[in-house]
């Protein structure tokens, strides 16, 4: 049974969209795409080459692109995609000048403030030339120890523009976190905040930087950034005698010029980090012409963004939709930066700011989706939101039952983009397009360019409506260039490569539905195999969420009398208590909205539910804390605390 359409584009929006337009371009060349969004991506795998080549010149990407799009096609992990480009990140990014608002923030209800594109031009110059003085050159490790400001940006952009190589985490992290991502790529300068704000409080960060700076030793400035006045010289050689305030490290500087560094397609622009929470952190080496050409095709393509449009993402440093954020300035945006409680003062905060403001694209999480509903807000009776054309959605799966929670009590019309993809290629595999209906539940389809399948075990295709593991079958330009520390690749192999030859196996649960969408289960090594039946986590937690006096749940798998049972814990609301009538709602609720196979042999309350540093739960964590197993990297988990709940339960001791 198919699921219900909840909002179809109308003509006109269709016809203004991007992705038609370069549709149109394509036909007037004598190259036929079609007429649907499945006939373009289905031309758009078919010939890769010409599909990046022409998406190069669409979307207007500045540099020099060459004369090949794409050679080794045949191996994934060996291809190339333009190998004798030449461009630069920060020149795409700054293509505008004059007094147009090239980014607002805000700081929950301490700090509003909004730049223009000369502004940021003349503050990336002026650091670029700080940097060059202070010895910073093309390939050195340029880290962010930052919130979600404009200076993360600038810093960003003035560290493209000398072909310098940028990595961030955001300043929740604990010492060790920082350490085990920073401390594996040595960093040459590292950027930092005195302070940010969150939940209405002041969190102090000079006593971690105290800690952090004599631990990379290959640090040659520390430039820390006063939060609530960036022009505000202070002396911070308390901290430590490499420390200088960011308006003194730019002080000489006129910014009177800005050169750009052009790099080849493959150059390292990004250094970014697994969630480590099996192990020390991946470190993952993204390219400069692929994440800026799939970003964009990305931003204008599939999320329709345009001249003039407002870009908002609720994301820190510490996770890639920042990166993916940064990048609408190269698609003509004004980005919208948000720093703080999504929920200070109240639940309205970020739908004020949309209407203050004008945004266009509101950017979230699923978990965010969840909280409001759980809340009994509803915009739609407080806010005009009259800008918003599109909401996205990612981190966790996006259940049937927000989608509902959107378009009844947030906007009716609204294209509402569930996205899915990964730090892995710091993009999506399958997301939104302008084209195509949204249906309750699913994500609309896979991007343009990628070759998207669902194999079972053997790697064999799956038909629609059965589950597998997530993969891609051909090279897509936002691959990996590699993992830091791994010369021979064996690590970036064994990471997408191990499970079937030459394709790349993301290691997500899903299943291809009847209407070419796509709906998550989970991940696969968060799977539930009780019986020998593989079961995603994510279709125990859409049933479970329904139940209102529930907050929120966790599902692992427990090793049990040589079979594996399912272990369902859960998160009581305020005031809630988990009673023997509540458990049974839960399993009706499970029982008939999956299937007996999915109901759990246990259901516990526990106070907390351990998270990742970018919100996401970690069933892998709580499996091995059930099973007496050390958690290998408690720093990677923002709340790491939680996982004391689930130690020696009598419960588990019991059939």
């Amino acid at each position: 049974m198919s699921n219900p359409i909840l909002w179809q584009p109308d003509e006109s929006r269709v016809r203004n969209s991007k992705l038609y337009d370069f549709m149109s371009e394509l036909k007037s060349k004598g190259i036929d795409t079609g007429s649907s969004y499945k006939d373009v991506h289905a031309w758009s795998v078919a010939d890769p080459a010409t599909f990046w080549s022409e998406a190069w010149d669409y979307l207007g990407v500045i540099g020099d692109k060459g004369t090949r799009a794409l050679v080794n096609e045949g191996r994934m992990q060996d291809a190339g995609f333009f190998p004798d480009a030449k461009l630069s990140y920060a020149e795409n990014l700054l293509r505008n000048r004059g007094d147009g608002v090239a980014m607002i923030f805000r700081s929950e209800d301490r700090l509003t403030r909004t730049l223009t594109h000369d502004d940021v031009w003349m503050a990336v110059a002026k650091l670029a030339e700080a940097m060059k003085n202070s010895g910073i050159k093309k390939g050195d490790r340029v880290a962010g120890y930052l919130p979600n400001m404009p200076e993360t940006i600038i810093a960003t952009l003035a560290a493209s523009s000398i072909g310098a190589i940028w990595s961030s985490a955001s300043p929740d992290f604990g010492v060790q976190g920082v350490l085990d991502r920073f401390g594996q790529i040595e960093p040459d300068i590292l950027f930092c905040v005195d302070h940010y704000y969150y939940n209405g409080k002041t969190i102090d960060c000079l006593e971690k930087i105290k800690e952090i700076v004599p631990q990379l030793p290959t640090l040659k400035n520390v430039v820390v950034i006063p939060f609530d006045d960036v022009e505000a010289s202070a002396d911070f050689s308390a901290v430590h005698a490499s420390c200088v305030s960011y308006p003194d490290f730019i002080k000489e500087c006129k910014g009177e010029s800005l050169v750009f560094e052009q790099v080849a397609f493959d150059h390292p622009l990004f250094i970014m980090f697994s969630s480590g929470t099996t192990g020390q952190p991946k470190c993952i080496v993204h390219g400069t012409g692929g994440t800026l050409i799939q970003h964009m095709k990305e931003h204008q393509f599939q999320s329709d963004i345009k001249l003039g449009d407002r870009v908002f993402y609720f994301t820190t440093c510490g996770w890639m939709m920042w990166n993916w954020l940064i990048t609408a300035l190269a698609s003509d945006a004004t980005l919208m930066l948000y720093d703080g409680s999504p929920f200070y003062p109240s639940g309205n905060v970020l739908f004020d700011y949309a209407d203050e403001f004008g945004m266009t694209l509101f950017g979230t999480s699923a978990k965010y989706i969840d909280a409001l509903q759980k809340g009994g807000l509803k915009p739609r009776e407080t806010h005009d939101l009259g800008t918003v054309r599109t909401m996205t959605s990612t981190g966790s799966p996006l259940v049937h039952e927000s989608f509902d929670y959107v378009y009844r009590d947030i906007k009716n019309d609204l294209h509402l983009a569930s996205i899915s993809g990964g730090t892995d290629i710091v993009s999506c595999f399958v997301l939104g397009n302008p084209l195509s209906p949204v249906y309750r539940g699913e994500i609309q389809g896979a991007g343009l360019g990628l070759d998207m399948s669902a194999f079972d075990e053997n790697g064999q295709e799956l038909a629609v409506n059965q589950k597998g593991e997530l993969v891609c079958r051909k090279p897509f330009p936002c691959m990996p260039v590699s993992f830091w520390n791994d010369p021979d690749g064996k690590k970036y192999h064994k990471a997408y490569f191990d499970r079937f030859d030459n394709i790349w196996c993301h290691g997500d649960w899903v299943e291809r539905t009847s209407e070419g969408g796509w709906i998550i289960h989970g991940r696969s090594d968060a799977t539930l195999n009780p019986g020998g039946v593989r079961i995603g986590t994510a279709e125990i937690y859409r049933q479970v969420e329904q139940i209102p006096q529930v907050k929120e749940s966790i599902a692992v798998g427990q090793d049990w009398d040589g079979d594996v049972r399912v272990i369902l814990f859960v998160v009581m609301q305020p005031g809630e208590t988990l009673t023997d009538e509540i458990k049974k709602q839960v399993v009706v609720k499970i029982r008939s909205g999956a299937s007996p196979r999915h109901v759990p042999a246990k259901i516990i309350q526990v106070l907390d539910i351990p998270r990742t540093k970018s919100g996401k739960i970690t069933e892998i964590a709580v499996r091995d804390v059930i099973h007496g197993r050390a958690v290998k990297n408690t720093e990677a988990l923002m709340n790491a605390d939680a996982l004391s709940y689930y130690e020696e339960l009598d419960e588990l001791k019991e059939a």
